[in-house]
């Protein structure tokens, strides 16, 4: 039968899961897969597995509970094997590779940041701080200006915003970077310009989550900072 794969732990790990269920309906009932000195967390796969909130939830509360105690490499909702013989050989294939991981991650746990900025606020901005933008503003709200005005207002406005977009993701990632031990940046969704996850080690995510409310008061409500965590490392596995 194909199983569902959480996640790989060392052999050592104290394993809390006993009040636990896995994904499915009826719940799949979590159990392990073990290879020298690695542990797979697994449970039976249900044939018809899709992203369903309360099997997401199920998924996610595995992880938690999992890296409350001991390092862990989180996988992604929906990874399966076709049985507990394939998970053992791929324990047994990455077996170095997993511990190197595991080492890595002991004592951090991953924040993710998204932020976009207010676009009225962003237009103000750049008509303030901007005079060929002004005046061609200023034309096309008259009435005086070209249709040929109209677009290069548009592409103006449209450049600015990026230069001031990817200027202000640059600082906050440098701001915050000296308390995180590594970074990786995604493609924003959405209104967002900047979606970036950090690894906070425990000793410094008081000054990471400081300096985070520090950079949200000095934007003001211009900037919406959605900040998420701690979380399992998915970024960094």
């Amino acid at each position: 039968m194909a199983v569902y794969v959480y996640s790989i732990t060392s052999k050592t790990h104290p394993l809390r899961l006993d009040d636990l269920h896995g994904v499915g309906e009826p719940p799949g009932r979590l159990r392990t897969v073990t290879a020298g000195a690695l542990c797979a967390v697994v449970s039976d796969a249900p044939e018809d597995l899709r992203a369903k909130r309360r099997d997401v939830l199920a998924h996610q509360e595995v992880q938690e509970r999992l890296m409350a105690d001991e390092a862990v490499l989180p996988l992604r909702f929906g990874m399966t094997a076709e049985n507990d013989e394939a998970v053992r050989a791929v324990l047994e294939d990455g077996a170095g590779e997993y511990q190197e991981q595991l080492r890595n991650l002991e004592g951090v746990t991953e924040y993710n940041l998204k932020v976009s900025w207010e676009e009225e606020a962003l237009l103000r901005r750049i008509l303030e701080e901007s005079q060929q933008a002004r005046e061609l503003n200023a034309a096309t709200r008259s009435g005086s200006g070209s249709p040929e005005m109209s677009l290069a207002l548009g592409e103006l406005v449209a450049e600015e915003a990026e230069a001031r977009h990817q200027a202000l993701a640059a600082g906050i990632v440098e701001a915050l970077r000296p308390y995180a031990r590594d970074d990786r940046s995604s493609s924003p969704g959405g209104s967002d310009f900047l979606n970036v996850s950090f690894l906070v080690q425990e000793d410094q995510e008081e000054m990471f989550l400081a300096t985070e409310i520090s950079l949200a008061n000095q934007l003001g409500e211009e900037c919406q900072f959605r900040l998420r965590g701690p979380l399992p490392p998915y970024s960094f596995v």
